[in-house]
C-alpha cells in the first residue's frame, strides 16, 4: 500500500493505492489522521485499492470518527467494485460521503 498526499483548492487529497489490511492500515491511519489535521475537507482517492480487510475499515471508521469530532469532511471516492460491497455489507457505506470521482467529491 502506497499513500501520497496533495492539495487542491483548499482541500487534501490522499491517495491510496495497493491493498490495505492489516499489515498497511497503521501507517493509512497514521497519514491520514495527519493530513486531517490540516485541512476541513480530506477526501480519499481509493481508485487504486484492490482490497480492504476489516482492519482497513477499522481505519477508515477511525478517521471518520476524528474528522466528526473535529466537524470536518471526510470524502471517499473511486471504490471498486469489492471495497464498495465491504461498505455495504458492513452497512458503512451510508455512514461514509462517497463519491464517484475526483471532481464529484471536490464539487460535494
Amino acid at each position: 500500500m502506497n499513500a501520497s498526499t496533495r492539495e487542491l483548492g483548499g482541500t487534501t487529497i490522499v491517495d491510496v493505492s495497493g491493498d490495505i489490511d492489516m499489515g498497511t492500515s497503521p501507517a493509512l491511519r497514521k497519514t491520514l489522521l495527519e493530513a486531517l489535521k490540516k485541512t476541513s475537507r480530506l477526501v480519499v482517492n481509493l481508485c487504486e485499492v484492490r482490497y480492504v480487510d476489516s482492519s482497513g475499515i477499522a481505519s477508515l471508521v477511525e478517521v471518520l470518527k476524528e474528522a466528526h469530532n473535529k466537524q470536518k469532511r471526510l470524502i471517499l471516492f473511486g471504490l471498486n467494485k469489492a471495497v464498495h460491497e465491504v461498505l455495504q455489507l458492513t452497512r458503512l457505506s451510508k455512514i461514509f460521503e462517497i463519491r464517484e470521482t475526483e471532481e464529484e467529491a471536490l464539487q460535494a
